[in-house]
């Protein structure tokens, strides 16, 4: 089933408005796009059989005014020849032709006002369908868009990453694990020599930063 019923549902459709309704956007101006293609195909077929027509009926128009002045050349000559009753029947043909001139005339104004709003609804559906194939460029642009980021997402919650991240855990885990099992085997043990001067060292050092920092304070 079509979008549209008829060329009008086109004409004064709004685009955004049937976006801002469909659940699957991408689906629905594809279809919008393919009937408005179909609808301008089928509205420049009608134009083109009414230029056709409108052609077929001057061709008509032009033959029948021929053959007017035609009998009105033959109706000259009947009068000049004394001939009154040919005369008559020649001026009664074309008056006759005159009547029918007049009718495919006012056809052929009838086919102007045919070809005039062909053209306008041409036109006003060429833009519709200007502005459905801008929107679809959008629209898979964003698609894109949504799709890598997506794409990224995806790839920051791989389980992998998490699986590496918790092997990363265990690690650090056992790594502790160790160090205290040997820090543990410190415990309860006398101060060696080499102890006892590693601490005055690192005293040493403390105070020595201690003085630079109490010498820059009064610097200041």
């Amino acid at each position: 089933m079509g979008i549209f019923s008829r060329m009008n549902d086109i004409i004064n459709s709004n685009l955004t408005s049937l976006l801002d309704r469909a659940e699957e956007p991408e689906k629905i101006i594809r279809l919008v796009i393919q009937e408005m293609e179909d609808t301008l195909v089928e509205v420049r077929s009608d134009a083109a059989r009414t230029i056709a027509a409108k052609k077929k009926q001057q061709r008509r128009i032009d033959r029948l005014s021929d053959e007017i002045v035609e009998w009105e050349r033959k109706a000259e000559l009947a009068v000049s020849k004394g001939r009154e009753d040919l005369a008559r029947a020649a001026l009664n043909e074309k008056n006759s032709l005159e009547q029918g001139v007049e009718l495919l005339t006012r056809e052929m104004e009838e086919l102007e006002i045919q070809l005039s709003k062909l053209n306008v609804d041409i036109g006003n559906l060429q833009k519709k369908l200007d502005d459905a194939k801008a929107r679809q460029k959008t629209i898979a642009m964003k698609h894109d868009t949504v799709a890598s980021r997506l794409q990224t997402r995806e790839k920051l919650h791989d389980r992998r990453i998490d699986d590496a991240m918790s092997k990363f855990d265990d690690l650090e885990r056992k790594m502790d694990n160790a160090e205290g099992r040997v820090d543990s085997f410190d415990l309860g043990r006398s101060k060696t020599l080499q102890d006892e001067f590693a601490e005055l060292e690192a005293e040493d050092k403390i105070d020595e930063e201690l003085a630079k920092i109490r010498a820059r304070i009064k610097e200041e």
